[in-house]
Order: structure tokens, then C-alpha cells, then sequence
């Protein structure tokens, strides 16, 4: 049985990467049923696939995935393009069906008014200076590459994964300055438009808090942190992390048989505490 839900805001899956998680995230998406699911920015990852990227026959799942979605239970898909996926910009708008391509939108539910936009456009060195953020993706990737080797080497040793590429964020100064930085200024532009929150991705630090007196939701992304916003049917948000509704599906299929091949994910919607020493994975 699926777990319903009116909405999942997922950015930042970086198809085309070595990194990207492509596969967990066609596993979690496989766990519900939403009205809505939003895919806010840097999905797929021009930047990477121009270079030194492939595109693999897993990304072209997710996809798929997303097209049974819209067949089969009437999912309203919104792609919001990031500074990534930038080669959007030749089509957009965009509207065929339930799928509808475009930079930005309002989203609007039980009286309450959010932003939503990738983030990109409010960071101001990848907006004006687009080699300065190629060269910094140079580095992230390199950064992500390590990542990869030092926890094949702790799974070797048993044990869980360990996002390095997150703790070396946390730890510099100037990194969590610019992320205060991003966060404030999208906060302030949600308030300029009228809106009561802002929901984005871009800096792959997931979070919701209050700003202001305005909500400010970060989806993350599933390169480090896997993580999904959702949206109950009491209009209230939550992040969820992909290695919680792994633990709910390995503790189903321990008390079914195997062949069963249902899965639940109850108590899901609780909020969840961000906390930087959270097992990610």
C-alpha cells in the first residue's frame, strides 16, 4: 500500500553524474501516491553531461517512473528548471498534459502562499558569473569523487555512510555564511512577492525554519543528502529522509514473508529534526 500525500517537492537529482541517486529516489517515489510532485531544478545536470557526464539507463528510469505517475494516478508534474538543467530555457513554458516546465511558480494551499524556485537566480556569483560557478562545480564534483572512495573503504570496515563532502561544508565559515546569506535573500524576496514561505533547493542543505515570519523550506537532494519536502493532506510540510523510509521497509518485510511485496512508511509526516550528525543513507 502506498502512503498518500498531497504534494513532494524533490531538486537537485543531478542525472548524468556518477553521484546522483537515481535509483533510491525511483524507490522512494515508488513508496506514494501525491496530487502533486514538483522537480525543483538541477535534475538533470548539463553542465556534467557536456563534459565528462553519461547518461545511463537508470536515470531514463526515473523518467519512466515519472510518466507511469501521470498515467496511471493522475500526478500533476511541474519541472522548475535550475542553473544545471539551464538548456531548458529554449522551450520554456512548456505544457503538455500533467507536465508543465517552467522557471518559477506560486503555490498556493490551505490559505497559505509559497515561492517556489530553484534558488539559482538569488545567488549572485553563479547568475554573474557563470565560470566562477563552473570552476566551483569542478571542485564539488572532485569533492563528491572522494566522498565516494572514503565511504567505500567504511563500508568495507561496516560501517554507515558518512556524507564528507557535508561535513567539510559545515565546518568552513565562509560556507555557512553564504548559506545564511542565501537563505535570508529568499526569504525576503517571498516576502516581497506576498507569499507567506519560500520552498527551494540549489544549496543542497535541507531545512525548515522560520525566517522572518517566513517559512523557508530546503528540499536537499539525492547526490549527499536524499531528502524529500511532502505535504499532508492538513497542509502542513515535512522533510523526509530516504534512509527513514528505507528502516520502515526493511522492518516491513522482516514481519511479512518474502514474497509479499507491499510496503509501508507510516509516521512519515512527523517533523524531522535537522541535525548535522543525522546518518545519511
Amino acid at each position: 500500500m502506498k502512503n498518500n500525500c498531497k504534494t513532494i517537492v524533490i531538486s537537485d537529482v543531478h542525472l548524468g553524474t556518477k553521484g546522483s541517486k537515481s535509483k533510491e529516489l525511483v524507490r522512494f517515489l515508488k513508496q506514494y501516491h501525491c496530487e502533486n510532485l514538483i522537480l525543483n531544478g538541477d535534475i538533470i545536470d548539463g553542465w556534467q553531461l557536456k563534459k565528462s557526464g553519461q547518461w545511463k539507463r537508470k536515470h531514463t528510469r526515473f523518467f519512466t517512473c515519472i510518466l507511469k505517475m501521470i498515467e496511471n494516478e493522475g500526478t500533476k508534474v511541474t519541472y522548475l528548471r535550475g542553473n544545471h538543467d539551464d538548456f531548458l530555457d529554449q522551450i520554456l513554458p512548456f505544457t503538455m498534459g500533467n507536465l508543465t516546465i517552467k522557471r518559477e511558480m506560486i503555490y498556493e494551499s490551505f490559505g497559505k502562499k509559497f515561492l517556489i524556485v530553484h534558488g539559482d537566480i538569488f545567488d549572485s556569483v553563479t547568475r554573474q558569473f557563470k565560470w566562477i560557478a563552473k570552476l566551483g562545480d569542478v571542485g564539488y564534483t572532485f569533492l563528491l569523487w572522494l566522498n565516494r572512495q572514503y565511504n567505500f573503504r567504511r563500508m568495507k570496515k561496516g560501517l554507515p555512510y558518512f556524507s564528507l563532502s557535508q561535513a567539510i561544508k559545515g565546518k568552513v565559515k565562509q560556507a555557512i555564511k553564504y548559506i545564511d546569506d542565501y537563505e535570508e535573500q529568499l526569504s525576503t524576496m517571498a516576502k516581497y512577492r506576498e507569499c507567506d514561505g519560500i520552498i527551494c533547493g540549489h544549496i543542497h542543505q535541507p531545512a525548515i525554519k522560520e525566517i522572518d515570519g517566513i517559512s523557508y523550506l530546503n528540499s536537499g537532494d539525492w547526490v549527499e543528502s536524499l531528502t524529500a519536502l511532502i505535504e499532508d493532506f492538513n497542509g502542513e510540510w515535512s522533510l523526509v529522509y530516504y534512509s527513514e523510509t528505507q528502516k520502515a521497509e526493511n522492518k516491513q518485510k522482516e514481519s511479512k514473508p518474502l514474497k509479499s511485496k507491499s510496503i509501508e512508511t507510516n509516521g512519515l509526516f512527523g517533523p524531522v529534526e535537522l541535525n548535522p550528525k543525522t546518518e545519511i543513507g
